[in-house]
């Protein structure tokens, strides 16, 4: 960056403001921006957001293994994960995931230009929320064709009835919890939120506990409906602390229906992306009892290391926006480049640590009740394979939201997650006729991987001239040192399996994973995590007796 880039930044963001979302302050003296700095303060809150998040991702961890523990992967948990297709849905297009892209840069610009989102959600939250009621009836009517459409070669397509009925709650609960996150994130507080994902779960687990016996599977589907609306229950407190609801209103204006129609491309957007999950309900159908299931107990493990790199875009969102409408175009670059270098930072070792310890993981998260040791390998070989895609992910999850930041409607992210789409098609439709499930995991990793080149590129010539060749660098570096430190810890399990219990394995192998990949990213210079390593060494210093004068 140079230093032209910083000029004409007048207008300041306000220190408390800057300090909870991880923005910088401004203006930067002598045109200067301490890289070093801005990152801590990024990392920082997004370590604490992500620290949040993470317990409600264990307790998801904990969800899942109640369901492989009671149910297995069977006949009947693919009916009740044709229901949970739902909540998939909603919570990418309502949840985390468009209305987020919508509302929360929409919502920051009104505090930027008038200090306050009030008029904003005066037109907006009543109309929403009917329309979200609307579509939650429409589910429940539609049932028999939901399941009909999502997996054709069911084998007890009656129970995935009852339990998309079940589901249908979360349209109306996931998109109230959608709008009442980004209202808090746009108003600078990060820490609530993140919490709706542990009462989700705590939901979802007492039901099963409660009534597995009795109910069978259909318990989690309640479980769904029950965590959706305690999702929304435990935002609505720190809402009503910073906007009043006594002068909401149902009547829809021209800004509000300009406001849906630039949430369509967002929509579509969300919703191709989505479809990865679709493609492999359907062509799941057609595979042996309990391939779907499979699919899933793969995904959700692996999908953990995207915790960090989802919120380190989370909190970056609202400074794109702010950024974008200020017309900041240097600081608007440098917060795309800091938040992509450390979403890979933490991707790539989670990504060697998932393929080289899967079957430690597995073992220890699912191996129990009814989840076998062939459904150990089944999933193990699935999630191998899925873990190939993950940096695609983080690509597309990094990059899709600085389209939205700007403020204007593209169709340029929801056309490129479309040819994502139709490659996954493609290649899963092939690769399952040799590999069964695996097949399918190698058709979603490719099709998000297209869409995460095209993405990147799209950024670079639509948005801003991102350091497309520092970042591919970085990747580089990273890619290399989880390599040596996967090979270190695939030696160390080759070598303990035998006589270890999986979970001692699992850990000494992830720590030697997460060492090595250290000392070799040290080695190699890259600039994050040598400040961590400075940031370590002085509080360590500051630690010893005698060095604080005392």
């Amino acid at each position: 960056m140079t230093p032209g880039d910083q000029e004409g930044t007048s207008q300041a963001v306000a220190p408390s403001r800057a300090a909870e979302d991880g923005s910088p302050p401004m203006p930067l003296p002598a045109g200067r921006v301490d890289a070093v700095a801005t990152s801590g303060r990024l990392l920082r809150t997004t370590g604490l957001v992500a620290l949040i998040f993470g317990f409600g991702s264990l307790l998801g961890l904990l969800r899942d293994m109640f369901i492989a523990r009671y149910f297995g992967a069977s006949a009947e948990t693919d009916a009740f994960l044709v229901a949970w297709t739902i909540p998939e849905t909603v919570t990418p297009v309502l949840g985390e995931g468009a209305l987020l892209y919508l509302l929360v840069p929409l919502l920051s610009r009104e505090i930027e230009l008038h200090g306050s989102p009030q008029r904003v959600l005066d037109r907006t939250f009543l109309p929403v929320a009917a329309t979200l009621a609307a579509l939650a009836a429409a589910v429940v009517l539609a049932a028999p064709a939901v399941v009909g459409i999502l997996a054709p070669g069911l084998a007890d397509p009656e129970l995935a009835v009852r339990s998309v009925r079940a589901a249908s709650a979360t349209v109306l609960f996931l998109g109230l919890s959608g709008y009442l996150t980004a209202t808090l994130r746009s108003t600078g507080s990060f820490l609530i939120a993140p919490w709706v994902y542990t009462v989700y779960n705590l939901g979802i687990i007492g039901l099963m506990v409660l009534f597995h016996e009795r109910l069978g599977v259909f318990s989690a589907a309640l479980g769904l409906a029950v965590g959706s609306a305690l999702m929304v229950a435990v935002q609505v407190p720190a809402v009503i602390r910073r906007v009043s609801l006594r002068t909401l209103r149902l009547r829809v204006d021209r800004r509000l229906l300009w406001g849906l129609t630039a949430c369509l491309p967002i929509g579509a957007y969300a919703l191709s992306r989505q479809a990865q999950v679709f493609v492999e309900r359907i062509l799941g159908s057609f595979l042996p009892a309990g391939a779907i299931s499979h699919l899933n107990y793969a995904t959700k493990l692996a999908q953990i290391p995207m915790v960090a790199a989802s919120m380190i875009m989370a909190v970056s969102m609202p400074s794109l926006a702010r950024h974008a409408a200020a017309g900041r175009t240097g600081e608007l670059r440098l917060t795309i480049e800091r938040a992509l270098r450390l979403g890979v930072l933490a991707v790539v070792p989670a990504t060697a640590a998932l393929f080289v310890l899967a079957p430690q993981l597995i073992t220890v998260l699912f191996r129990r009740g009814e989840f076998t040791v062939t459904d150990v390998e089944a999933t193990t070989e699935v999630m191998r394979v899925y873990a190939l895609g993950l940096l695609g992910q983080l690509f597309v999850g990094a990059t899709a939201g600085c389209f939205w930041a700007l403020g204007r409607p593209t169709w340029y992210p929801a056309l490129v997650m479309a040819a994502g789409l139709g490659t996954t098609v493609l290649v899963s439709a092939c690769a399952m006729q040799v590999w069964d499930a695996a097949g399918i995991a190698l058709g979603n990793a490719v099709g998000i991987t297209v869409s995460a080149v095209l993405l990147v590129l799209g950024v670079r010539r639509r948005v801003v001239d991102i350091a497309v060749s520092e970042i591919l660098a970085l990747t580089g570096m990273a890619i290399v040192a989880a390599v040596m430190g996967g090979a270190a810890a695939w030696a160390l399990s080759r070598m303990l399996d035998e006589g270890m219990p999986a979970l001692v394995t699992g850990l000494l192998g992830g720590v030697l994973l997460g060492a090595v990949y250290s000392w070799v990213a040290w080695l190699l210079r890259i600039q994050e995590v040598r400040a961590a390593a400075e940031v370590l060494r002085g509080r360590l210093r500051r630690r010893q007796p005698g060095r604080d004068g005392r």
